[in-house]
């Protein structure tokens, strides 16, 4: 058990965050939303705003700088008239103060050409179209054999419609940009964000700038479950507030803005229909998905993708279809698209479990798979039976009642759920530095991203391993564009695409104070005698690129069990979670304490997806109506009474020179669907529509 690195900093302040550095002579800005849904901004009128003392400038489309770049979608500030959705940011002031700020971005005036917005999603909309891949470049839909001969012929069918509601990240710390200009046309960001390195591609590209012109600053972050992977609009308003006051800005987005400005789960529609003979064996699977997107640019969710890789049928048909409405842009939501698709295709396997009459945990067993269903590719390693083995054994699922409705404890109802749970285990190309310093420590560098989930210490361990080094003695800096260029924190690959680049470095630098390049790595270097480092220090560097591309074919996956008891008030249909457990079987773990954090975070945000997260739309005037956490219900101490989650030791040599899969993500997939189920188990009633609300289950109880 490893304490994060970086605890002691934290607690104590001693870390800083990006609206925290100090910079001298800095002003703050403001955005002005937009007001309606849809339309165009015929006029700006800032003559008050620009009357108050401390307003330094006022941007909107009127007299904004134009964008030098390739400036798309959501970055291209105000460089239109056209309104795509209520809340967008149509102008931004810049003030002395952030109270000056603020009361100016009040004054500014706007008038608006207005129309009617579309923002209600709908399985029949007539604009519904299939786009070419979904995210990130998954084939939008699959076919093999005869899915709907195959769901016809079934001994047992169930065909269902599940929805998932629009869901909103809410990351303790908000989209915060720190912009300075420097007087060589340099542009510094101290930025909120989930990878520096794209950040400074992104924004050069967008302010026309060559890439080494740029540097973002991200050394810690707080929180973002994926909504910092891709630059928002934030950034840019910072910068270019930034140019046109000739100063430093600061621009924290306030949560109430970050309901419109800084993306979120799509809505889903989905259809499932499994077919399958009396012993349970699947013949059909037919999984069929409706989301939305904005006018302004694509996002396709993969919401159908678990369903390729979870059980095995013959017959199998995923698609994706998505309806743009005046809307802004969904974005990456912790496991994206694995966790709403998760969500319907394993209450879809407990409602056949049901129409069976097997036993949900031996429903799946049947129809395991050593192979992946569509691609034939053999997995790298796949212990999901025995997660739910495992699971079973440790909750007491032998104990649980025989049918719905079944158990009472006063006026309670109480029931038990399970669910499988998978997510990729993905890798990306990437580079880093290790450096021995003459002091006898060594200092590995790289652009990845901390954002409260222990990549530090995580990088730190890995390194010290490979160096053979006491952990004290190694240093690891991370979150700045300057350092070797990394991917986002984001798909649960974080781990397994860093960690590979630092053991690479860490074994070419080896190499190096041995006398010799390690493996044809690292480069050619001066020799070193007895492993002695000389006074300039030695450093060695390393480029994942190749290596990735020679990997051979496999699939790979991490794979895990949702176990949930909860309990109906019969009289008021109020749900409580009342124990949870999740099994996991993610390769090697590389820091027990942190993993199991990791693991109980996804697992409470699955508690809220099932019961509480819903962000309501206004489908009058085309915005969010609960836009604060006072209304966007999230979970609290007392929503999670008892949570535990282990893992099972799987050993995969497939992987990475650590052996880990991600484990960020797969703590939330199924975890919804194993409450609703557990829900189902102690009512009899099935909720189909995401959260589980008592409105819903009081009609029937």
């Amino acid at each position: 058990m490893t304490e994060r690195l970086e605890s002691r900093a934290k607690v104590t302040g001693e870390a800083r965050y990006a609206f925290e550095y100090p910079v001298e002579n800095v002003a703050y800005a403001a955005a002005v939303q937009a007001s309606i849904g849809r339309g165009e901004v015929t006029s700006v009128d800032t003559e008050a705003a620009l009357r108050l003392p401390g307003v330094l400038a006022v941007l909107s489309c009127d007299d904004a700088p134009r964008l030098d770049g390739d400036a798309e979608g959501e970055l291209a500030l105000f460089q239109s008239r056209t309104v795509s959705y209520r809340g967008q940011f149509i102008a931004a002031v810049v003030g002395e103060t952030l109270e000056t700020a603020r009361e100016a971005a009040r004054l500014v005036q706007v008038e608006y050409a207005s129309e009617s917005p579309d923002v209600r999603l709908r399985a029949d909309a007539p604009g519904r179209y299939r786009p070419d891949t979904v995210n990130p470049v998954f084939p939008s839909d699959t076919e093999q054999g005869e899915p709907d001969a195959g769901f016809g012929d079934s001994a047992v069918r169930v065909d269902v419609t599940y929805t998932t509601p629009a869901e909103h990240n809410n990351p303790m710390e908000p989209h915060t940009t720190l912009a300075d200009w420097g007087e060589d046309g340099t542009l510094t960001l101290y930025d909120s964000t989930q990878g520096s390195s794209t950040v400074q591609s992104t924004i050069a590209r967008v302010f026309g700038l060559d890439k080494t012109r740029v540097r973002v600053v991200a050394p810690h972050v707080g929180g973002g479950f994926g909504s910092k992977g891709m630059p928002k609009p934030n950034v840019v308003l910072a910068a270019m507030a930034s140019r046109a006051a000739g100063r430093p800005v600061k621009f924290a987005v306030p949560r109430q803005q970050m309901f419109a400005t800084t993306g979120y789960r799509t809505p889903t529609i989905q259809r499932l229909r499994l077919g399958a003979d009396a012993e349970g064996h699947l013949n059909a699977i037919l999984h069929d998905v409706v989301e939305q997107t904005s006018t302004v640019q694509e996002f396709a969710e993969q919401t159908a993708t678990p369903t390729r890789v979870m059980y095995r049928a013959p017959n199998r048909r995923t698609s994706h279809r998505l309806v743009r409405l005046d809307v802004p842009t969904p974005s990456w939501m912790r496991a994206p698209g694995e966790t709403p698709g998760m969500y319907a295709l394993e209450s879809a396997m407990d409602e056949l479990a049901a129409a069976t009459g097997i036993d949900p945990i031996e429903l799946r067993i049947r129809n395991d798979t050593d192979r992946d269903p569509e691609s034939g590719l053999p997995f790298s390693s796949r212990n999901l039976v025995a997660c739910l083995r495992e699971g079973a054994d440790r909750f007491g699922w032998a104990g649980r009642a025989p049918s719905p409705g079944a158990r009472w404890e006063g006026r309670k109802r109480i029931g038990m759920g399970v669910a499988g749970s998978t997510y990729p285990a993905y890798m990306s190309p990437n580079r880093a530095t290790a450096r021995a310093e003459p002091d006898g420590t060594f200092t590995v560098r790289i652009a990845a991203a901390d954002i409260g989930t222990g990549a530090r210490t995580a990088l730190a361990l890995i390194a010290a391993e490979t160096l053979k080094a006491d952990l004290g003695h190694v240093t690891v800096e991370i979150g700045d564009s300057s350092f070797p260029k990394a991917t986002v924190a984001g798909g649960s690959s974080g781990t397994a695409s860093w960690g590979t680049a630092v053991v690479r470095a860490c074994e070419a630098l080896r190499g190096k104070m041995n006398g010799a390049v390690a493996g044809g790595r690292g480069g050619s270097s001066p020799h070193t005698e007895n492993g002695e480092v000389p006074p300039e220090g030695l450093e060695a560097s390393a480029d994942t690129s190749e290596e990735l591309k020679a990997r051979d074919e496999y699939a790979r996956h991490a794979f895990g069990a949702q176990f949930a008891e909860v309990e109906v008030d019969a009289d008021t249909g109020e749900v409580r979670v009342r124990r949870m457990l999740g099994v996991f079987a993610a390769g090697r773990i590389i820091n027990p304490m942190a993993a199991r954090s990791q693991f109980i975070g996804g697992m409470t945000m699955g508690i809220g997806m099932a019961l509480l997260e819903e962000s309501v739309m206004d489908e009058e005037f085309g915005d969010f109506l609960n836009r604060d956490l006072a209304q966007y219900h999230v979970p609290a101490c007392a929503d999670v009474r008892d949570i535990d989650a282990t893992w099972l030791e799987e050993s995969d040599p497939h992987l990475n020179p650590m052996g880990s899969k991600g484990i960020g993500e797969i703590g939330i997939v199924g975890a919804a669907a194993a409450v609703g189920n557990a829900v189902h188990h102690a009512t009899g009633i099935r909720v189909r529509d995401l959260p589980i609300t008592p409105a819903k289950l009081l009609h029937d109880l």
